[in-house]
């Protein structure tokens, strides 16, 4: 069933709007008609079973029939702390982060950034926000990943104390397995926090500082990811782990 975004003004108890450009998606690309069920989502991580009344260029009146109880939210919260990194790499991160579930991504700003002089553009977040929205709609979550603009590495230590389990992957430790450390949690992991570098890696200094906080320093394994694919990969193996990715039997 087909499920579409709407703001929360759009929407109350018994009636919703749908405006923009899933208007014209409704209508001429999957041709949706009047009586058809949809779901519809106020962006609040609330969803509801809806009859579309009418169809015109300009909105579709949806009529509510139920609230919908299921959702496709992880029973953990990963929040991604993302070096930030080069060019279109940040959408790329943004997007599948989406998908895998991540509640949230923050990028930051550490020793080894090389985009330092372009930081003021990379606080406009509209673009992530609305890839993040586009990407809810195709993997069918339930909740938009909030994306926040970028931080301190001194704001993130600040940040991390909120958390009661820190991952920090690394090329350079050789030691402590991400599998290993799962095994071996000696607490509920709920609210996770992990913490990519950029394209440089992180500075020893840094790792020091997390290592301190408490944070797990693990390895992936033998071979060095791409700073867009460590988080991405490092989260899709927590959720299998800990969450509810691979099904729930």
């Amino acid at each position: 069933m087909h499920k579409f975004f709407v703001t929360p003004d759009s929407i109350n108890e018994s009636k919703a709007t749908i405006t923009g450009d899933d208007v014209k998606h409704i209508y001429k690309v999957i041709r949706l008609k009047a009586g058809d069920k949809i779901v519809i989502n106020d962006t609040r991580g609330n969803e509801y079973l809806g009859s579309i009344e009418n169809v015109n260029k300009a909105a579709v009146d949806i009529s509510i029939l139920e609230k919908v109880q299921d959702s496709s939210e992880s029973p953990i919260k990963i929040t991604l702390f993302q070096g930030l990194p080069k060019s279109a790499k940040m959408d790329y991160i943004v997007q599948k982060g989406t998908e895998i579930g991540i509640n949230e991504i923050i990028p930051i700003i550490t020793g080894r950034v090389v985009v330092k002089n372009e930081i003021g553009e990379y606080k406009k977040t509209d673009r992530w926000q609305r890839i993040a929205l586009e990407a809810c709609k195709q993997c069918k979550r339930s909740s938009i990943p909030k994306i926040a603009s970028p931080i301190e590495f001194n704001e993130l230590l600040e940040l991390l104390k909120a958390f009661d389990t820190i991952v920090v992957p690394y090329e350079n430790e050789a030691g402590l397995g991400i599998k290993k450390m799962v095994s071996d949690l000696k607490h509920k992991a709920y609210n996770i926090a992990v913490i990519i570098g950029p394209e440089g890696g992180f500075e020893e200094s840094e790792i020091d500082e997390l290592s301190e906080m408490g944070a797990y320093i693990v390895t992936l394994g033998p071979r060095i990811l791409r700073t867009e694919t460590a988080g991405i990969v490092c989260s899709a193996i927590l959720e299998y782990e800990l969450g509810d990715m691979g099904g729930k039997i």
